[in-house]
């Protein structure tokens, strides 16, 4: 989902209806990624339209909003398997992040204002979709995009559904707010719609602070792993001006 950015219109599942100059077209919903790592995503969706249109091949592309979740029917099975888990301020999604802070005492660090949103999904929906979208597969020659997401939440709404559950389980976490060192509106639109999963059968798992509770406990039982020195963040997107957090 991050290939889109944020734009001030509601996000539609990949193409956009446009009405110009008294002609119309059905043209790729146009994406605003707000760093490399998703221009880098994009790229890749329009190699894969391009072999759709050229090639006839046919494709689904599944903009995957952030996940969250540990366990799965799968890792469940054995006690040594494992999901990957980051929570570091470089590569870590924001939820596990504020889930390792709560675990080890640390403040619950919302950039700037945290009215940033994004959209959300369990991983065992990530799993679900991947089925869906192959047992329902596109046409030939098209290029189906299926936006994957079930849940929208700021920043700061996810702290505060862990400061909640934390406190459920005895952890002190304050949520604190500290300067953003990305370079991003902290307050936005944001109105993706997610109506082709759904409409193919996807039963969400949404976002609970029993959920929360569960994450954070067994996060507890690897407190001893945790890597402090990776939670804050140390690097500034600014290139123009020194990171204060180094």
């Amino acid at each position: 989902m991050g290939e889109y950015g944020t734009p001030n219109i509601d996000i539609e599942e990949g193409w956009l209806d446009i009405d110009h100059n008294g002609r119309t077209d059905r043209l790729p919903f146009p994406k605003m990624p707000g760093s490399f790592y998703h221009l880098s995503k994009v790229h890749d969706s329009h190699n894969i339209h391009f072999a759709c249109r050229i090639w006839g091949v046919r494709c689904t592309d599944l903009n995957q909003g952030v996940v969250y979740g540990i366990a799965t029917e799968e890792t469940e099975l054995h006690p040594e398997l494992h999901t990957s888990f980051h929570y570091d301020a470089v590569f870590g999604t924001v939820l596990n992040r504020y889930c390792a802070q709560a675990v080890v005492g640390q403040p619950l660090t919302v950039y700037g204002s945290g009215g940033q949103k994004r959209s959300f999904l369990n991983i065992r929906d990530t799993l679900q979709c991947v089925r869906l979208a192959i047992e329902n597969p596109a046409e030939q020659g098209e290029f189906r995009v299926l936006n994957q997401f079930t849940e929208v939440f700021s920043v700061l709404e996810l702290a505060e559904i862990v400061a909640k559950a934390a406190a459920e389980l005895g952890m002190a976490a304050e949520v604190a707010n500290i300067e953003n060192p990305r370079i991003e509106a902290e307050e936005h639109y944001y109105n993706p719609r997610n109506d082709a999963l759904l409409a193919l059968g996807l039963k969400p798992r949404l976002l609970s602070e029993e959920l929360v509770g569960d994450m954070l406990e067994r996060v507890a039982r690897h407190r001893d792993s945790i890597d402090i020195a990776t939670l804050l963040p140390t690097v500034r997107w600014r290139a123009d001006v020194p990171s204060p957090f180094r």
